[in-house]
């Protein structure tokens, strides 16, 4: 594929095996950026090997590729054909639905993102030099010409930052805001001294779940690095599989992924296990990055009060503050977070819908609609769990 601009040439590889790990991790997670494990050769990788996101699964491989003439690799683009709108975490059924009952065909679709993550990052992946916004605008009309080759109903970029977001609605691109909960480490010694910015009934209700969590005689290991064996990886898997299969269905992710994510990514994993009578009965797997831990995926094979909250928000915490991580980031919605200390952010989406009917529609359905979740993150923040005086701060 040739851009516009003759000096530039884009390749689509079907697999991220067909280029070097350090040539995209160069543009993925360059020195001196704040390193974001989802990015990595290794994270997209593992996804394709172990046969979680390939094409059987709806998930077909078409990273853009970037090179410049004198310039060499200048970019990098991580995009899916998707036969479906699963594993997404930002819906767009809706869309789906009204462009068919009206006679069109929205599968199927570009996906630029992290398969089954909801979790912000980069997407225009280019140097921060001089040429990145030449480099971010040659990926984009890459994304565009390739939507149309591959007779795709739209391209979507999602959980980007707001940088990326407001040049692709420059660009335009369709602008689309929602909503997680995050938690952020404003510098806290310890776990009492965040309970201390509290408003005295949440710190009491948080020190109650935290004794309910552990009353039956449970205990909280941290798993990293060597830690992660296969014997540990069956163990979390058989979570993995009881939860997912009745909150999806169908999980997304094979048991090969996590021994991938183990060979490779260790020292950027943590497991969040709980043990009761020397049995791990419960856990939760994070990715460790630059300034942030990000909370993924949650299982358990036995039910108790609260061990949920302990396990995924509260142990996430205090691993941030022994770590001086900036931010947890605990997965997609769940207004529950808010009273744990997890505060409203805004995320970010670009797409780019060819049809110009259902362009039209569309646009005039976000602008409502970012009214509205700008609105709600706005009360919701006002009735956060914290003091008033670090209410205004957070």
């Amino acid at each position: 594929m040739t851009d516009r601009d003759e000096t530039a040439s884009i390749q689509i590889l079907s697999s991220l095996g067909e280029i070097d790990a350090a040539d995209w991790d160069a543009l993925a997670n360059p020195p001196g950026a704040i390193y974001n494990p989802f990015l990595s050769h290794a994270f997209l990788n593992a996804l394709e090997e172990s046969g979680s996101a390939v094409a059987e699964a709806g998930w077909l491989p078409q990273h853009l590729i970037l090179e410049r003439p004198g310039k060499g690799l200048s970019g990098v683009l991580p995009c899916y054909l998707k036969s479906h709108s699963q594993g997404e975490y930002v819906f767009d059924h809706g869309w789906a639905d009204a462009f068919e009952r009206a006679g069109g065909r929205y599968y199927p679709k570009l996906q630029c993102s992290i398969p089954f993550t909801p979790a912000s990052g980069r997407r225009l992946l280019v140097r921060e030099d001089a040429d990145a916004d030449t480099n971010r605008q040659l990926l984009a009309n890459g994304l565009m010409q390739l939507c149309d080759q591959r007779h795709a109903s739209s391209a979507h970029i999602t959980f980007m930052p707001k940088s990326e977001w407001d040049f692709l609605g420059e660009n335009g691109f369709l602008l689309r805001e929602d909503q997680q909960f995050h938690w952020q480490n404003d510098e806290y010694e310890t776990f009492d001294a965040f309970l201390e910015t509290l408003a005295s009934r949440k710190r009491k209700a948080i020190k109650k779940e935290r004794r309910n969590a552990l009353s039956n005689g449970i205990e909280i290991d941290w798993l990293t690095g060597s830690d992660l064996t296969e014997d540990i990886w069956d163990i979390f898997f058989e979570f993995y599989i009881d939860t997912g299969s009745r909150k999806w269905g169908s999980p997304y992710l094979t048991r090969e992924f996590f021994s991938f994510v183990g060979e490779r990514m260790a020292d950027q994993t943590l497991l969040v296990m709980a043990r009761r009578e020397g049995q791990y009965v419960a856990g939760a797997i994070n990715f460790i990055g630059g300034d942030a831990l990000y909370g993924r995926h949650w299982g358990c094979i036995e039910d108790h009060p609260f061990l949920h909250f302990e396990v995924c928000y509260y142990q996430a915490i205090d691993y941030a503050i022994a770590h001086k991580k900036k931010f947890v980031e605990a997965g997609a919605q769940g207004a529950h977070k808010l009273a744990r200390g997890y505060m409203p952010q805004l995320t970010y989406s670009a797409h780019h819908i060819p049809h110009r009917g259902f362009r039209e529609a569309v646009e005039d359905y976000l602008e409502r609609e970012r009214k509205m979740v700008e609105s709600e993150n706005a009360m919701i923040a006002h009735h956060g769990p914290f003091r008033k005086s670090n209410q205004d701060t957070q």
